[in-house]
């Protein structure tokens, strides 16, 4: 019985190589790149750790700070503050007076609003630093004792609120709204507070609201 000789006819047979004897091999190529490119990877990532402990070293330097001065509520307050700060956060972090609410965190909802020297703002967008010597009111600080702001007492009359969580800035642009003189119609207390989003749509309501407290109900 004679044994069967298997050859890949796709192989050619060895032949004596005729090139350099220091001419690379396929083998010693890749061998060599792939250490080499290891190399490069581990020192990658070597370099990759230098720069996140630079990165690190710098975010741990302290941010420029300012010592701010201003009235909050009726009281006095000093505080210091980064100079990055918003008036939303200063109110929230800071002074724990956490009725002003973050919504958007960009102006466009006016879930932040608060009266600055009775003015309506968006505590969002206004920088702490920049309030030297201001007066602050917030939904906090419209009340006296027990005894409702009269624009929070409508808003419980009319109903003007479902979630609640847009009330203190609707409260406050409404004061602001009545304070400006802007509430000769409802079209115009409409206008005027359209940059308060309601997202349970209670504007009829909070329209009504305004109108009882600023006297044409």
């Amino acid at each position: 019985m004679s044994s069967t000789e298997f050859t890949d006819p796709d192989v050619p047979p060895p032949t004596e190589s005729t090139g350099s004897p220091t001419a690379p091999t396929r083998r010693t190529f890749i061998a060599t790149t792939t250490a080499v490119g290891g190399a490069v990877v581990v020192g990658g990532f070597i370099a990759g750790s230098d720069f996140i402990n630079a990165d690190d070293a710098e975010a741990g330097e302290a941010a420029p700070s300012s010592r701010v001065s201003l009235t909050v509520n009726g009281s006095r307050r000093t505080v210091t503050v980064d100079n990055r700060t918003s008036l939303l956060d200063l109110l929230r972090e800071h002074l724990d007076l956490t009725g002003s609410k973050k919504g958007c965190n960009a102006g466009a909802c006016g879930a932040c609003t608060v009266l600055v020297d009775n003015r309506r703002v968006n505590s969002c967008l206004t920088l702490a630093a920049r309030l030297e010597g201001a007066e602050v009111t917030t939904v906090e600080g419209l009340s006296d004792g027990d005894e409702l702001h009269p624009l929070q007492q409508a808003f419980i009359d009319e109903d003007a609120f479902q979630c609640g969580y847009c009330t203190p800035g609707q409260i406050m642009s409404g004061v602001g709204c009545i304070k400006e003189g802007h509430t000769g119609s409802a079209e115009e207390i409409r206008e005027f507070m359209s940059g308060n989003i309601c997202r349970c749509g209670c504007y009829v309501k909070i329209v009504r609201a305004v109108e009882q407290t600023a006297g044409r109900k």
